[in-house]
């Protein structure tokens, strides 16, 4: 007899309007790749607009989601717990993944015209869209198996992303130590869920946290390891030192939308992924992870910074490579109010900080790599010093990227750097971690040589024949896009931090 309730609590009905952001861009991903099959060479080109569209319809489907919180794949037993959580955290994240993938998507349009013999256009869509699935999938996860599951659904295909120019050996190289360092990252990951797995006997967030309170002693030290070993693993997919060693090969050899992509939409999935199990999961041992985290973000931000301000002009690919190094830096900052949080009994607000950093970061970053992948198109190898005089070459994508360098900087015009910077900043400060306060605002100080040095060589006077840059119409809406959020973000950088703060969890 009690065979049939327990069969009656697994029959599960699905919230469809909650799912359908990652859904669509599934369901996209593989119209793809079943249309690729029939489209004629020539006519490859509306593979990518019909991605471009999908990803912008998921997007919207955003929209309908804002009414209030959602929930599915639900159980009741032995407490109410679900796998799929639509609330206001998710929708954020959701919102700067799937707005992070459609310009990357408009880059790639450009991208796979100018290569369209060295990358097969279907399979590029195909994995882009199936990675963006992932990704959007994984801040709606609240058990740590479907966590780990859109991890992976958002990381594989981007292994492949990669190392999809034939030929190129540069590009395979970025993509077997990207994928060394992200099976490594899983590995790791995988055994500290089994030990928090062994000692709390669910996989559910909410109810692992209620859990750990009441561990037998004898199982501390295994929660322990397990606390920590999931960090490590997290700690790879968000490129903290000393885990960042994968970072500037990949992005050197990628295909510059695909770098562009990982910048802002693999930070993301790491970051969502870390404050899921970290705030959720793991309060009971914010002892732990709170001062591990600091260190990893001082750690970070020190080794992005530096990295990047000895990054020579003249050395090829040097521009990707600073590019890199900074979102290293910045992945530091990024850290700091996840570490305040577990400091503070206030971990929405510090959690905000975060979220509101990382919908800047997001923004001005995309604007940064659109500008260069202009500049690519007519220098190959995209040094620091080829962007010497692109004011007297293409004044307007000059003028954007000045503003984009000064918003990572933290200067105005670029003010919703600047207060992304001080959300941070009061969040450490708030949290009693004035040393790491300390340690961030040195590395500011040490940013803004290498941000200023490259925008003031924007306007100097050009070496040689000026080269004038075409640029194509979808690289001009990703300019634009990026360009008029960042300036509206700047006239009201207050709605950021409501918008991303307002009752995250």
């Amino acid at each position: 007899m009690s065979a049939q309730p327990l069969a009656e609590s697994l029959v599960q009905s699905v919230d469809w309007l909650a799912i359908a952001p990652p859904t669509l861009a599934a369901v996209v991903a593989l119209a793809v790749l079943v249309a690729d099959l029939f489209v004629p060479g020539p006519r490859k080109a509306v593979l990518g607009w019909v991605s471009v569209a999908g990803l912008a319809a998921a997007t919207a489907l955003l929209l309908p989601l804002l009414d209030g919180d959602r929930a599915t794949f639900c159980t009741d037993a032995p407490a109410r717990a679900c796998s799929y959580t639509a609330d206001h955290f998710t929708l954020v994240i959701q919102f700067l993944v799937l707005g992070g993938a459609l310009l990357a998507a408009l880059l790639s349009v450009t991208h796979l015209d100018d290569e369209r013999r060295r990358v097969p256009a279907g399979e590029f869509w195909f994995l882009l869209l199936s990675s963006a699935a992932g990704a959007a999938l994984l801040p709606a996860s609240r058990d740590l198996a479907t966590l780990i599951v859109a991890l992976e659904v958002a990381s594989l295909p981007a292994f492949a992303l990669v190392g999809i120019r034939h030929g190129d050996k540069r590009s395979s190289e970025a993509a077997l130590k990207f994928f060394l360092s992200s099976v490594t990252a899983t590995a790791v990951s995988l055994m500290g869920i089994s030990f928090v797995y062994a000692s709390t006997g669910t996989l559910y967030l909410t109810q692992v946290a209620q859990r750990l309170t009441h561990v037998d002693g004898q199982l501390h030290t295994l929660v322990q390891a397990g606390v920590v070993l999931t960090l490590v693993g997290f700690a790879f997919k968000t490129a903290a030192a000393p885990f960042h060693f994968w970072v500037p090969d990949t992005y050197v050899g990628a295909p510059l939308p695909v770098a562009a992509y990982l910048s802002v939409v693999g930070k993301a999935v790491g970051f969502s992924g870390l404050i899921l199990v970290t705030v959720v999961a793991f309060p009971a041992y914010a002892d732990v992870w709170g001062p591990a985290l600091a260190v990893l973000a001082a750690l970070t931000m020190t080794a992005g910074n530096v990295a990047a301000l000895r990054q020579r002009a003249t050395r090829a690919y040097s521009a990707v490579r600073l590019l890199a190094w900074s979102s290293v830096g910045q992945a530091g900052y990024l850290l700091v109010p996840i570490a305040a949080a577990g400091y503070t009994k206030d971990a929405d607000r510090a959690i905000g900080s975060t979220v509101a950093y990382a919908l800047m970061y997001a923004a001005v970053n995309l604007g940064a790599f659109a500008v260069a992948a202009l500049v690519g198109r007519g220098r190959a190898l995209n040094r620091i010093a080829d962007y010497r005089g692109l004011y007297a070459t293409n004044p307007l994508s000059a003028l954007l990227l000045a503003f984009f360098l000064l918003c990572l900087a933290g200067l105005p015009p670029g003010v919703i750097g600047l207060f992304a910077k001080v959300t941070v900043f009061s969040a450490a400060v708030d949290a009693g971690l004035g040393w790491l306060a300390v340690v961030m605002a040195v590395n500011v100080v040490i940013a803004l040589f290498y941000y200023l040095q490259w925008t003031a060589l924007l306007f100097r006077a050009p070496e040689g024949e000026p080269v004038r840059h075409r640029v194509p119409a979808p690289l001009t809406a990703a300019l634009a896009l990026t360009g008029v959020l960042g300036v509206a973000l700047s006239g009201a950088p207050q709605l950021v931090l409501r918008f991303a703060a307002g009752g995250l969890f």
